[in-house]
């Protein structure tokens, strides 16, 4: 099942995200759960959020996924919604 996992950080936290960029690299890595991933930016180019597509058997584990990433653990997002994707094209 692929899951769009939408991500928008807090205002003024890109301090948080840099700070834990490396650990949620690192999980990305480690899980193998990620088919695509980047960051979301703002008007001026500065990363603001996340766009993650999840592989995974169901939304249960997508949820858990999420809950484990390390930018969710240092309390970077201010919203985070998970939406099951259908991939058209690419």
């Amino acid at each position: 099942m692929l899951i769009a996992l939408i991500a928008r950080d807090k205002p003024g936290h890109l301090q948080t995200r840099l700070d834990n960029r490396d650990a949620h690299l690192a999980y990305i890595n480690d899980t193998g759960a990620v088919a695509q991933a980047g960051p979301l930016l703002d008007q001026d180019g500065n990363m603001a959020g996340s766009l993650v597509i999840l592989d995974v058997e169901d939304m249960a584990a997508g949820e858990e996924w999420a809950a484990n990433d390390p930018y969710n653990k240092a309390g970077l997002f201010e919203a985070v919604e998970l939406i099951t994707w259908k991939k058209v094209i690419g």
